[in-house]
């Protein structure tokens, strides 16, 4: 008997649909995106399912989370398209990805996590993503950003609030500060979408290695 560990996110059936409209643009017909934080694997099986000539690599640090991703995977039915998530610590560096994966690796996405992690985590993000992606590869990140230091919304600025509250090294960060932590990595920021619910998707792009 297999045991049913999902979990069940619901910003995600939220999210989702807009986030693939994002991704569709950028994401090429063959490759593999690895995807960092992957949480309770909704996303990654939903996006497998809507690029179905991609491999989605999943990975997260918490055992709970990969447990849950492994049983939407064979879910969905996916187990034998989709690989199992893998142990990846965004802080643990250098990042232990699966060697033959990362030739094909067209680009890394990260949704709702900067926020909910302390600053260093992002600066390792851009770091270990810069060693990893070949120019003009892209990385996307999702969720709520302050602009010119201000939040673009009030109920932003209590959830800002509610995270600091959970962990004084949480928080919303300024999107000048992230992507300025892309430069140094090689990175440029192509785009920024404004997307439901005052969330955006930031596209970055890999520009010299």
């Amino acid at each position: 008997m297999i045991l049913d560990n999902r979990l069940f996110f619901p910003a995600t059936q939220r999210n989702k649909d807009s986030i693939e409209t994002v991704l569709s643009r950028i994401i090429k017909k063959n490759g593999s995106i690895l995807e960092i934080g992957s949480g309770s694997g909704e996303h990654g099986v939903f996006f497998q399912k809507r690029f179905p000539n991609i491999i989605w690599q999943t990975s997260d640090r918490e055992l709970v989370n990969r447990k849950s991703i492994s049983s939407w995977i064979n879910y969905e039915k996916l187990n034998k398209k989709m690989p199992q998530p893998i142990v990846l610590d965004v802080e643990k560096i250098p990042w232990e990805v699966p060697p033959n994966f990362v030739h094909s690796l067209q680009g890394i996405v990260s949704i709702n996590m900067i926020h909910v992690a302390q600053w260093t985590n992002t600066i390792s993000l851009f770091r270990e993503s810069g060693k990893l992606l070949n120019k003009e590869k892209f990385l996307f990140l999702y969720g709520p950003f302050k602009i010119g230091s201000k939040h673009t919304s009030q109920s932003n600025y209590f959830f800002d609030q509610s995270l600091k509250k959970q962990n004084d090294l949480w928080g919303i960060r300024n999107l000048e500060d992230v992507s300025d932590e892309g430069k140094k990595n090689g990175f440029i920021q192509e785009d920024i979408i404004s997307m439901p619910a005052n969330n955006f998707s930031i596209i970055y792009r890999k520009v010299f290695d």
